[in-house]
């Protein structure tokens, strides 16, 4: 017997799949609203969760990633009762095990729960076998559902030599989890070879990635081994892989598919087993739509894909962070330990880290070094444009509350209306209607660049375009 929770606001949406679990032989349990749920799946043993998208007090698909992450980690098949192919994908991308309509046939509703179980059987037994080791995380600092997933990415990527691609924006660490993948897998003991694309000069890269004999072009004076060579046996790690010159992708695309290559001027080829880990922050399925990245490198490269939230995606580490890179910068520095007052931690949180994790440790570091032997950290100690655009956010969001008209009282005179639509019905016609307003709006002051558009908004690149594919809203070229 399996325990089930139903998150839905209409409670003949919560009899009926409590019905359908109960038919099958499961334990049910109903919940409301999305508060009440998530308390619910925090305190108990859940296998499953039937999760409505629109709730009185928020979007379940925001929701999805925590309460995937609660302590039975349950499947989430996702309701709706609207027929929506971009929420659709939005769901399943987000993790959720299945989509379904809230209309659909009770024989479809029982085949995705007997499905969803029989997966999680599998799942928890083959779990049960696995030797548990520690994962190997160094300077990789947070415990947030986001980070927690990728995380559980790189445990499930580590044990195979399968390639591996890791997206995020820069400053997100993606070559802290390229070295995670690296020292979690069986190759841990040997080199970890780093190349940075971006900085390779187009007329020596492959002489930097296959090597040289001596005499090969002018200045080759003696024979080099290139990186691919240097990684026997370790990782090979292609840091923005993007900006690989397309000339050169074919050449490697062959070393990929052989893993054999041949030095310039060679006249024999060599043989290198490396594991693959590649990482960008360019989209290259665009790059290969647009004929800039080969296709089938890019197949090549993602067998797994992990994909980095930014820094504002997961404020809850925030904390944590603060706190390790204080002590780190304290003691490399020869200070005493610092202590920090609600206000600066507060600011930290309210910021929205363009440059990510790398421009959160620099200003730990700049702040500590500023501060000196003061033992108490203080908003006022971090840099200023921090704290100016923490400060315009505040003001910004107070004037629009301020400005938002009050709601105009009903004439006393005027009777009441014939009929009303449902309450469900008019609220989901108003948030659907704001929503649409607030994107439209959004692009236009970002003037449909969607770099500034996330920025503003705080929310992923991923999420913006589903967001507008949902509401038909397109970029002006």
């Amino acid at each position: 017997m399996a325990k089930i929770l139903i998150i839905d606001d209409e409670e003949t949406v919560c009899q009926s799949m409590a019905l359908v679990g109960k038919r099958a032989g499961h334990e049910t349990n109903c919940a409301r609203t999305l508060a009440a749920g998530c308390q619910l799946a925090s305190e108990g043993d859940f296998d499953l969760v039937f999760l409505d998208v629109r709730l009185p007090d928020g979007n379940g698909l925001e929701m999805l990633p925590r309460l995937a992450q609660a302590p039975s980690k349950p499947e989430i098949v996702i309701m709706t009762g609207y027929g929506d192919p971009a929420g659709a994908e939005l769901a399943i991308t987000s993790g959720a095990w299945d989509y379904i309509e809230k209309g659909s046939s009770v024989k479809d509703i029982t085949l995705s729960l007997v499905r969803a179980l029989e997966y999680r059987k599998q799942k928890l037994s083959l779990s049960g076998r696995q030797e548990v080791v520690a994962l190997k995380r160094e300077n990789i600092i947070g415990n947030s559902p986001a980070l927690t997933a990728c995380l559980d990415a790189v445990a499930r990527a580590a044990v195979s030599d399968a390639g591996v691609l890791i997206l995020g924006e820069t400053g997100s660490g993606k070559e802290l989890f390229a070295r995670a993948v690296h020292q979690n897998s069986k190759r841990s003991d040997k080199p970890f070879i780093v190349v940075d694309c971006a900085s390779l000069p187009e007329t020596l890269v492959e002489s930097l990635l296959f090597g040289h004999e001596k005499g090969a072009f002018t200045g080759a004076e003696k024979a080099r081994d290139g990186l691919v060579s240097q990684a026997h046996g370790g990782t090979l790690f292609l840091d923005e892989v993007g900006e690989l010159p397309f000339a050169t992708q074919k050449a490697f695309l062959r070393v990929l598919q052989e893993r054999r290559y041949r030095p310039v001027g060679g006249a024999r080829e060599l043989e290198s087993d490396f594991r693959l880990v590649a990482a960008t922050n360019r989209n290259l399925s665009q790059m290969a739509e647009a004929g800039t990245f080969r296709s089938d490198l890019l197949f090549r490269l993602s067998t797994f894909v992990i994909e980095l939230p930014p820094l504002r995606e997961r404020s809850e580490d925030i904390k944590e962070l603060a706190r390790y890179y204080m002590d780190k910068f304290c003691e490399s520095n020869g200070l005493s330990p610092k202590g920090s007052c609600p206000e600066f931690m507060e600011t930290l949180q309210a910021y929205s880290w363009p440059g990510n994790v790398r421009e959160f440790i620099n200003t730990i570091e700049r702040t500590v070094l500023t501060a000196r032997e003061q033992p108490v950290l203080f908003a006022q100690h971090l840099p200023t444009q921090i704290r100016v655009q923490v400060t315009q956010s505040a003001v910004n969001r107070h004037e629009t509350a301020a400005a938002a008209p009050a709601p105009a009282p009903a004439p006393a005179q005027l009777a009441p209306p014939s009929q009303l639509p449902k309450l469900n019905d008019f609220r989901d016609s108003i948030y659907t209607q704001a929503e649409k307003q607030y994107l439209y709006d959004l692009m236009a002051l970002a003037q449909n660049d969607i770099a500034t558009a996330c920025d503003l908004s705080g929310l992923s690149q991923s999420r913006l375009y589903a967001l507008l594919k949902i509401h038909d809203l397109h970029r002006s070229p």
